[in-house]
């Protein structure tokens, strides 16, 4: 059983008890990192927001039976008071607590299932290359997001083309999407750039210094359309299968003149850092 799956069955075994999200990825014997990424790439929310929309979906379900009052849904639900629970989904919903046990039906809300591995998303790939790389520095653009809203990093390379002659000393031809400062909420930054010795950042850009680290290096192979797929299996097959920790340390895509951005297809190296 994969880290992901195995804290997903953690959480459905004891849906109703208060969880920590360190005490869960002790459980999974996973980093608090590590399963925040696993969470925010697979299923689109943080491990703590997943907890709190499968029970606020298991209350609407509830409610939707007509046959309980509100106040003992909601303790159930791990809300201390009817107030705080009808904020809660009112958010996660649009809809009032007291108009779902009315309609008693649950068809118009977007519940959160438990969540199951898309055997779609797995695919076929190499098995990865163990590099060691020593530390260097990446500078251009950046932007937070999460994986569920990572649409805007295209946009943010398209932005990058306009000023990447604006990096001092930038080692020519090769290019670095690198993702770091996860946070427990599951916003991350992501930098597009390039590796610069330089240590003036000119206004407009930033930066992100990697550490020195031993990585397990995977290829993506094909058009760039099919790159979350390669992300999806490399995080929930290979890493598992192969026994891999991530390191607590920015990853990163490598860009060379093995990937024709013109046609958005070639090769783009994944790196993950070990533990």
């Amino acid at each position: 059983m994969g880290v992901l799956e195995k804290a997903v069955w953690y959480l459905e075994l004891n849906i109703g008890r208060p969880f920590t999200l360190a005490e869960l990825a002790d459980l999974c014997g996973a980093s608090p990192w590590h399963l925040t990424r696993l969470f925010q790439t697979n299923v689109g929310l943080a491990p703590m927001s997943y907890l709190r929309a499968r029970r606020l979906t298991i209350a609407a379900e509830a409610l939707a039976k007509g046959d309980q009052d509100i106040l003992p849904i909601a303790l159930d639900a791990g809300y201390g008071s009817h107030e705080a629970f009808t904020r809660a989904f009112a958010g996660c919903f649009g809809m009032l607590p007291s108009a779902v046990r009315l309609a008693r039906t649950t068809c118009n809300l977007p519940l959160m299932e438990p969540w199951t591995m898309n055997k779609d998303m797995i695919i076929d790939i190499a098995a990865p290359e163990f590099r060691e790389r020593g530390a260097f520095r990446v500078m251009g653009l950046s932007t937070r997001c999460t994986f569920e809203t990572n649409s805007v990093i295209p946009k943010l390379w398209g932005e990058f083309d306009q000023h990447c002659n604006e990096i001092p000393s930038p080692v020519a031809g090769v290019y670095y999407g690198v993702c770091c400062d996860m946070e427990a909420d599951g916003h991350f930054r992501y930098v597009a750039g390039q590796a610069t010795t330089a240590t003036h950042v000119p206004d407009g850009l930033d930066t992100v210094d990697i550490p020195a680290s031993r990585y397990a290096v995977f290829k993506h192979v094909g058009h760039i359309s099919d790159f979350n797929k390669t992300v999806y299996t490399i995080w929930n097959k290979a890493l598992p299968d192969a026994g891999l920790t991530p390191a607590k340390a920015p990853d990163f895509e490598l860009y060379d003149e093995r990937y024709d951005p013109k046609t958005s297809s070639g090769t783009v190296e994944i790196w993950i850092p070990l533990a």
